[in-house]
């Protein structure tokens, strides 16, 4: 649609998003008013955001308690992942070795995980640092793995006619190549840290002080039938979430927007 075009309306990427907000907000609001629906199924927008409102401080310190874990977990699982992924890269036989067992425990789902860590580690932050850390450093050892092996041949035989050693090799040919690669699964892994940071909380959180997260919090209003109070938690933790993706956009961003092509398309 040419009218909507970034030239002509540079504020598109604001605008419209807000758009189908406010459409699904009237949406949601008919929905409640027509009484098709039980409160507990279906609170109302602002019901819920009285609810945020008056559990501001418990929703809060929840939040604090998930993101730190979630933060921590991320942020290793990142660094790990990218390291381990240049040693599985430096020798085929490494990789042939260990990138199956990658594969395998990625294929692990979080809820039979989480009670395994409850048995190693007890209950508390420690244990939701490493669920957090579990399902986000297998992506990123497999995408990442995956880039680096997927240089060119012609650049790999660029390099040795010009006689480079093996650290000039990797670090200006092997990890720009991967950079995409890894970023790409990064974003992934921001996504799915916030998550496991409550799916780990939920299994294996603790109550006392400030470990409680929000996931524990979901438990404890769900029993205290406070549903509304529960679809503050599911709100905010999808802000938490896109404060998560939102600083690996501007890492992206940062790290790419001198050289790569996805930077240089014209809209």
């Amino acid at each position: 649609m040419p009218f909507l075009s970034a030239g002509k309306w540079p504020w598109r990427k604001i605008i419209l998003p807000l758009v189908l907000d406010l459409i699904g907000l009237t949406l949601w609001q008919g929905l409640r008013l027509s009484g098709n629906l039980p409160r507990y199924k279906l609170p109302g927008f602002f019901e819920i955001c009285a609810a945020a409102w008056s559990e501001r401080s418990l929703i809060a310190t929840a939040v604090i308690a998930t993101g730190k874990a979630a933060a921590v977990g991320f942020l290793v699982a990142m660094i790990c992942g990218f390291v381990i992924s240049l040693i599985l890269s430096s020798a085929a036989w490494i990789e042939e070795m260990v990138y199956p067992w990658v594969l395998f425990f990625q294929m692990i789902p979080v809820v039979i995980l989480a009670p395994l860590f409850v048995l190693l580690l007890d209950q508390g932050l420690t244990n939701i640092v490493a669920i957090t850390f579990m399902i986000s450093f297998f992506p990123v050892v497999a995408n990442t793995t995956h880039g680096v092996s997927s240089v060119y041949h012609g650049a790999r035989d660029m390099f040795r006619l010009y006689q480079a050693n093996s650290r000039q090799e990797l670090m200006l040919l092997k990890v720009p190549f991967a950079l995409p690669y890894f970023l790409t699964c990064v974003k992934i892994a921001a996504t799915l840290a916030p998550m496991g940071a409550i799916t780990g909380d939920l299994i294996a959180g603790s109550k006392s002080g400030d470990e409680m997260g929000i996931g524990f919090l979901v438990q404890l209003y769900k029993a205290q039938y406070d549903f509304p109070a529960v679809y503050a938690c599911a709100g905010v933790s999808c802000v938490l979430g896109f404060c998560f993706v939102g600083r690996v956009y501007l890492l992206n961003g940062a790290l790419l927007h001198r050289w790569h092509e996805s930077f240089r398309r014209s809209e």
